[in-house]
């Protein structure tokens, strides 16, 4: 990798998207080197040079000259004569399905934040319906994808030229189900529950009847029992079969952040030191994981930051425990934790440009 790195957003426009770029453009490693931005541009705005990231997202003009920036229509050769280093995709699914094999011949490194590469088994890709899935290139791309959680593949992150990053729910169930499930002190056949709560941010910028505000407001709904499609993460990356937990994700009448609750049974009596120590040797190392010891995570802690926060409680017989997790959707869960993947993967500080 250069000296100086060129980065690119396709997908600016979004929620994820605008985290995106404000994170890249205060980067402390990239000053000096802002995002070339490109997508869809209309011919008006075109023949203007693109649209002003400022008409986008206001809140990104700032004293810095960012106010000057555009997204410029989306062309390969645009990407190649500006030199990029590492394409993140803020896309949908099925874009970055046919956009990652393109972007990879072109040896640029590419860091997808779609849920287009982050499953390995096909009965788990599944639920996405991929047209391709199963063709030769398809089955090669997946091969170089890395699962981009860098509490679990930090080493492989590093070298990785596909990162797939991962779902926000999937983040927070799994970073704290994983420890437990691998020190091998859960009792699967008992049965795992995770109760996750998102904000409507969540599901993404585009307006539905079920995130208009008439009906998210002043209300708490479940969605997606059995059916999410982050289910095959936890699966995957956990090391479960699908009947070894219950997955149910629900709506809050939020803008942001996710508080996910696991209940979990022990084989065997457990203090809430040993707990402690699986955590805490677990996530040794991990700047982005905050641990609680005397008390609960809250979403109102987590916002606005790239933390995922995780406590616990035992039951007086220390053969259950109640786990929760905190993260933002839109960073830890987002574009927040693409950066973090960035980081590892050009072998910085894995928290530079996110504390």
């Amino acid at each position: 990798m250069k000296e100086t790195v060129q980065t690119a957003v396709v997908g600016v426009t979004g929620y994820a998207g605008a985290e995106l770029a404000r994170l890249l453009l205060r980067h402390p490693r990239l000053k000096g080197k802002p995002p070339v931005f490109a997508g869809r541009v209309d011919a008006a705005d075109a023949a203007r040079g693109g649209i002003p990231l400022a008409e986008i997202h206001p809140e990104l003009a700032d004293s810095q000259g960012h106010g000057a920036l555009r997204q410029q229509p989306f062309s390969w050769e645009l990407l190649s004569d500006l030199d990029v280093d590492v394409l993140f995709l803020a896309t949908p699914h099925e874009q970055s399905r046919a956009w990652v094999p393109e972007a990879l011949a072109r040896g640029m490194r590419v860091i997808d934040l779609s849920g287009a590469w982050r499953l390995t088994e096909a009965a788990n890709r599944a639920v996405y319906a991929f047209e391709d899935d199963g063709t030769e290139l398809a089955e090669e791309t997946q091969e170089q994808a890395v699962y981009g959680m860098p509490e679990l593949h930090r080493k492989r992150i590093a070298g990785a030229r596909l990162i797939a990053n991962p779902g926000c729910y999937a983040t927070s169930i799994i970073l704290a189900l994983k420890p437990l499930v691998a020190a091998g002190l859960v009792d699967l056949t008992r049965g795992i529950v995770a109760d996750a709560k998102s904000g409507v941010s969540g599901a993404g910028k585009a307006p539905t009847a079920k995130t208009h505000f008439m009906y998210a407001a002043d209300n708490l709904s479940a969605y997606g029992a059995f059916t999410h499609r982050h289910t095959g993460e936890l699966l995957e990356q956990v090391g479960l079969d699908a009947s070894e937990i219950i997955f149910t994700p629900h709506l809050l009448p939020i803008p942001r952040g996710i508080l996910s609750t696991m209940y979990v049974h022990f084989h065997e009596a457990q203090s809430k030191a040993s707990i402690a120590k699986v955590y805490h040797d677990f996530f040794a190392g991990s700047p982005m994981v905050r641990l609680y010891d005397k008390t609960l995570p809250q979403i109102q802690h987590i916002v606005r930051t790239n933390y995922a926060d995780i406590g616990f409680q035992l039951d007086t017989g220390g053969r259950r425990a109640v786990v929760v997790c905190c993260l933002d959707n839109l960073l830890k869960g987002a574009s927040g934790q693409a950066v973090q993947n960035l980081n590892v993967m050009l072998g910085w500080g894995e928290s530079e440009g996110l504390e």
